[in-house]
């Protein structure tokens, strides 16, 4: 059986993006850089719809799998990291925010230029697994019943009419979920989702709670090479770890009192 799976968080891959996008995003050199560093090393890049099919079934995966993703559906990633994942043969999955792509289902709030669905499509058509991340890119874990459910059914249909499949693979927006947020994921029809974590993916953290190291614009080559072996990943995100219990703290005591107050009113 496969052990830990590097799963890379990737957003804007962009020479200058907009400031709300900024510490997240990488600039196209280092993108070419990590999976030059990739090939070099001999990892081979699978799709999370692979990855999550072989560990429900036992499939065989390649020697050194690594999952390459991307959030939110950002233009730079056809427009600078489509050629380089091409030029290597490797497979990745986009994660989309219906809401926030140009076309008929646009509405406000994305941080930056986005694809649109003549972009989406030609990803899909290279090899890009397309997976859902929402339709508005919510905090998932803090909405009601009946909007969590419409978040994740509404993202799933719209991906399916456009592309003619429906997808099968989803990324929490802001890496937030909960065991509600994960059941109405799998109850809209998805077969695996990502949080992130900041540590590699294993088999034994359920189908709905695979987790992710994040690249961010300050991840020079030496600490990706770091990351993607799986040395020194909990130190490296220790910091971030830390902070993520604390506000899930917070964030369990907000739901609590929306619920409390709708519950009187």
């Amino acid at each position: 059986m496969t052990g830990p799976v590097p799963v890379l968080m990737y957003h804007a891959v962009g020479h200058r993006p907009a400031r709300a996008a900024y510490g997240l995003s990488v600039s196209p050199e280092a993108f070419t850089a990590q999976m030059a560093l990739l090939g070099e090393r001999g990892f081979t890049p699978v799709t999370t719809a692979r990855l999550g099919h072989a560990w429900r079934t036992g499939a065989p995966l390649p020697d050194r799998p690594v999952v390459i993703t991307f959030d939110d559906g950002y233009e730079g990633v056809h427009r600078h990291a489509l050629p380089v994942l091409a030029g290597h043969g490797f497979a990745a999955t986009l994660f989309v925010s219906t809401g926030w792509l140009r076309g008929p289902y646009a509405g406000s709030g994305a941080p930056d230029t986005m694809l649109d669905w003549d972009q989406v499509r030609e990803l899909a058509a290279a090899g890009t697994e397309i997976g859902g991340h929402s339709h508005t890119h919510p905090q998932l874990d803090q909405l009601g019943d009946e909007r969590l459910r419409s978040e994740a059914v509404r993202c799933r249909e719209i991906i399916a009419e456009q592309l003619g499949t429906a997808p099968v693979s989803f990324a929490y927006p802001y890496g937030y979920s909960s065991r509600r947020v994960r059941e109405a994921v799998r109850r809209a029809g998805f077969a695996q989702a990502l949080a992130v974590g900041n540590a590699l993916a294993r088999r034994a953290q359920g189908p709905y709670a695979l987790r992710r190291v994040t690249v961010r614009r300050a991840t020079d080559i030496e600490r990706f090479g770091r990351l993607v072996e799986g040395r020194d990943v909990g130190r490296e995100f220790a910091r971030d770890r830390a902070l993520t219990k604390g506000y899930a703290v917070v964030r369990r005591a907000r739901r609590a009192a929306d619920v409390l107050v709708r519950t009187r009113t």
